[in-house]
């Protein structure tokens, strides 16, 4: 901002560890040097196989649908409607009732003029009941936005 720049403002960004190339291969050094690379592996391979299962429940889900081919753990979902502006506007209620739970965390994307949410299942700490409480939630979360959005 133009207040930052005239230094009117502490710019908090400049006080924290830089997030640059260097460093994040500087933490994936730590991280295989303490754990070692197996549960590496394993982390990876359970987030994927956890990705794939929101991924089924989605397409199972007609309320629902994948907006972009899958990108290792992150998964593209918008809500479907009658037109694209109706389907934008439930998304894009659904990604702030799903933030304002404070429960899960969602960024919202536009994809070929289509609002779509963005789940990225990727912390260290995720655990499987972790991504089905996220689906619950995305679940109850959708009917309550459909149905109010239909009254």
């Amino acid at each position: 901002s133009d207040a930052a720049e005239a230094g009117a403002v502490i710019d908090y960004r400049d006080w924290q560890i830089p997030l640059g190339r260097r460093f994040r291969a500087l933490k994936l050094w730590f991280a295989l040097r303490c754990d070692g690379v197996e549960p590496v592996r394993t982390m990876i391979r359970d987030q994927l196989d956890w990705t794939r299962s929101i991924v089924r429940e989605v397409e199972a889900d007609e309320r629902f649908e994948v907006v972009a081919p899958p990108a290792l753990n992150l998964v593209c979902v918008a809500l479907t409607a009658s037109t694209t502006e109706e389907a934008n506007s439930l998304t894009d209620a659904l990604v702030e009732s799903v933030n304002a739970s404070g429960q899960a965390h969602l960024t919202r994307t536009v994809l070929d003029g289509r609002s779509a949410l963005r789940l990225s299942i990727g912390a260290r700490t995720t655990t499987a009941d972790d991504v089905a409480a996220v689906w619950t939630l995305l679940s109850d979360r959708a009917h309550t936005v459909i149905s109010t959005t239909a009254h």
